[in-house]
This record gives C-alpha cells, sequence and structure tokens, in this order.
C-alpha cells in the first residue's frame, strides 16, 4: 500500500503496472473490481477513445472520449503507452498520468488483452508485472458466459472460438491464475500485488533508509 510515494513503512517506492488479462468470461473484470476496492494505492487505468460516449458513462472516469484526430496526434506524438482498433473505433492509454502515478508510487491496473500487455512491455518492461487468467475448462468458460443473459449463442461461440487464441500466449505473462473459484483467484492475484510491490528495485528509497539505519547503529 503506498500513499504519496512512501508505503506503509516510510520507504519510497516506484510503482507499477499491474495488467490482468483472460479470455471473455474467465473472471478478469471481476477481479479488477475486487483489486480496486480492496488494495489501496491501485487505480484503474483509464483509457482514451474516439467511439461515442454511451449513456450513464461521464468522461475521464469511464474512458478519455477523443475524436480522431485527436487520437492520431498522440499515437504520433508517442503519447500512447499501447493502442488498438475495435470495430473501427481507437482505444488507447494516455502516457502521462499513469507516469505521474508511477512517479508517485502508485500502482495502475490494466484490463487489457495480450496486444496491449506486449505494447506495455516494449514501452516500459521494468515497470509491467502481467496476469493472465485462466478458466478451469471450456465446459466451465461456456457456463459462465451463458450466466451472463449478455450474449445471443452466436455471440457466445464466437468468444469461445477467439478464447483458444488468447490463451495461446499465456506463456508471455509473468503469472498465470486458474479460476476455479472468484475468491481464491482473488487471493492469488492480491498476493501476487503485494509481493510485487515489495520487490527491491521498486523500493527507490532503501538505499536511504539503509544508510540511515548504519548511522544509527554507529553512532
Amino acid at each position: 500500500m503506498t500513499v504519496g510515494g512512501h508505503g506503509l513503512d516510510g520507504v519510497e517506492r516506484r510503482g507499477l503496472m499491474f495488467v490482468l488479462s483472460s479470455p471473455s468470461g474467465a473472471g478478469k473484470t471481476t477481479l479488477s473490481r475486487l483489486l480496486i476496492e480492496r488494495m489501496p494505492g491501485l487505480n484503474m487505468s483509464v483509457s482514451a477513445t474516439t467511439r461515442p460516449m454511451r449513456p450513464g458513462e461521464v468522461d475521464g472516469r469511464d474512458y478519455h472520449f477523443i475524436d480522431k484526430a485527436k487520437f492520431d496526434l498522440m499515437s504520433k506524438r508517442n503519447e500512447l503507452l499501447e493502442s488498438a482498433v475495435v470495430f473501427d473505433n481507437r482505444y488507447g492509454t494516455p502516457r502521462a498520468p499513469v507516469e505521474a502515478a508511477l512517479s508517485a508510487g502508485q500502482d495502475v491496473l490494466f484490463d487489457i488483452d495480450w496486444q496491449g500487455t506486449q505494447q506495455l512491455r516494449e514501452k516500459s518492461r521494468d515497470d509491467v508485472v502481467s496476469v493472465f487468467i485462466l478458466p478451469p475448462s471450456a465446459a466451465d468458460l461456456e457456463k459462465r458466459l451463458h450466466s451472463r443473459a449478455q450474449d445471443s449463442d452466436e455471440v457466445i461461440r464466437g468468444r469461445m472460438s477467439r478464447a483458444s487464441h488468447e490463451m495461446s500466449h499465456w506463456a508471455e505473462y509473468d503469472y498465470i491464475v486458474i479460476n476455479h473459484d472468484i475468491d481464491e483467484a482473488f487471493a492469488e492475484v492480491q498476493s501476487i500485488l503485494k509481493a510485487e510491490r515489495l520487490k527491491r528495485e521498486r523500493r527507490t528509497g532503501l538505499t536511504t533508509f539503509v544508510r540511515k539505519l548504519q548511522q544509527q547503529l554507529e553512532q
């Protein structure tokens, strides 16, 4: 947990980019919501998009809604950490707010696919921690997709077909969590984040902290 660039132990640290990816229906969205609710110092990344705002959405909270000209300019200026085109609409992660959060010791949560994760690694490899969520079985994944009652049988068949391709990229991730039970999966993902926060290379204030300890011991 971090506040103002410091952990509870008072040591300065750099934040990290915490990436969750999964096939549709494997639990990524639920786990993301639980992490934001229960892990202080973790903020959800807000993407920029060229698609129209939907009823109930708020600019700056759900997305940064911009036009194609501004999106293209941000891309040309290397102001996006990752970007993608979905159904003729463009989506991307603005670099500046993420960098500001990391410098302040805040962690940023990304709910993106394997392609977006690859782009993040290319731009900021040392800051990225990636987790891929797998369903326990194909039957379980199909059951979850049906239980959401959001999609037609045809759409669900399409999601199942894409799931195999998405899962083929599992080995590119740092951690793999098999979501047998959402509470157990959350505990595992939470443990990963806690451990990564304690990595020596991210705790930028350790050198100063240890020197002060040594000075105290030598007095």
